[in-house]
């Protein structure tokens, strides 16, 4: 997964969809720790990056 190039603002899909429905998500903060915020609900979710890299499905946008 270090092949995959995502920035602050990307639009990613989750191997696991959200219990709101929706599977798009955009990153908001990216550090040793990456935050996402669901593109449905607006719920925000911070994990550390190797966890985020192993849960990316693909990059949309």
């Amino acid at each position: 997964m270090n092949d995959k190039k995502y920035d602050i603002n990307s639009i990613v899909m989750m191997k696991k969809g959200h219990p709101c429905g929706a599977n798009e998500w955009e990153i908001v903060r990216i550090g040793a720790d990456i935050k996402i915020k669901c593109v449905n609900c607006g719920r925000l979710i911070m994990m550390p990056r190797i966890e985020f890299n192993k849960k990316l499905k693909k990059i949309i946008k």
